[in-house]
């Protein structure tokens, strides 16, 4: 169930970070849905071979370069989901910093209070 709730507000995340931005645009919710379980299972795959692969890079930039390493996986979800477009590479590196963002601001709110 907790999976599903965080799908959810990362398809929620996505909506509202292309409303946001003029450079990205998504169909419909159930776009974002896919787009969501993508990303996730991009960032659970891909996104660790990357990180290995740049581990020089990324100590020489002081870890900036995980930055562009989260653009380039928002590109490649764009290339896969035919209703999730990105114009180019300042867009996905600009989406990928919101989305953090309000998914930060989203799981925080939904969070039981004790």
């Amino acid at each position: 169930m907790n999976v599903l709730v965080k799908i959810l507000l990362s398809s929620i995340a996505v909506i509202i970070a292309s409303y946001l931005l003029p450079g990205v645009y998504v169909d419909d919710f159930i776009t974002a849905v896919i787009i969501a379980v993508l990303l996730s299972l991009l960032n659970v795959t891909v996104k660790p071979l990357l990180i290995i692969l740049t581990i020089p890079i990324t100590v020489f930039t002081l870890g900036l370069f995980l930055l562009v390493i989260n653009a380039l996986i928002i590109l490649i979800a764009s290339s896969i989901v035919p209703g999730f477009v990105v114009d180019n590479f300042w867009w996905a590196l600009i989406f990928s910093l919101l989305l953090s963002l309000i998914n930060a601001l989203l799981s925080d709110l939904s969070k039981e209070r004790k």
